[in-house]
């Protein structure tokens, strides 16, 4: 089954307890290598946590598209896995193992896959 490892990093006005210093560059690599090395990466890349815009389209059409990331909020998304794995555990198990989520946390989705008819 495939699933999205979302990497959420604390935002800098975040109140929450965190460790002194996050995740090195080399950490990160470190775990790509092994995602890599097991064969269940599918896709992964790092986003820029410094711009973000949103499009919402109202009810009446009216296309809102508002410049971010917002301060209101404690997580930034600052990057993805696409990995392909047996199950849910074995998803989890990757997701601890990431180095975001000793920094903030690794949200794990299923990606559905239609069922071919």
């Amino acid at each position: 089954m495939k699933y999205l490892l979302l990497i959420n990093t604390l935002s800098p006005d975040s109140t929450e307890e965190r460790p002194a210093e996050g995740p090195t560059v080399e950490d990160f690599m470190a775990f790509d290598k092994a995602v890599s090395d097991a064969g269940v990466k599918l896709d992964g890349n790092a986003l820029d946590i410094s711009t973000a815009t949103t499009v919402h389209v109202r009810v009446n059409g009216e296309r809102v598209v508002t410049d971010g990331p917002f301060a209101e909020t404690r997580e930034i998304v600052g990057g993805y896995y696409l990995i392909d794995v047996p199950d849910l555990d074995a998803a989890l198990d990757w997701a601890a193992r990431c180095p975001g989520a000793r920094f903030g946390t690794v949200e794990v989705r299923t990606v559905w896959e239609p069922v071919q008819p």
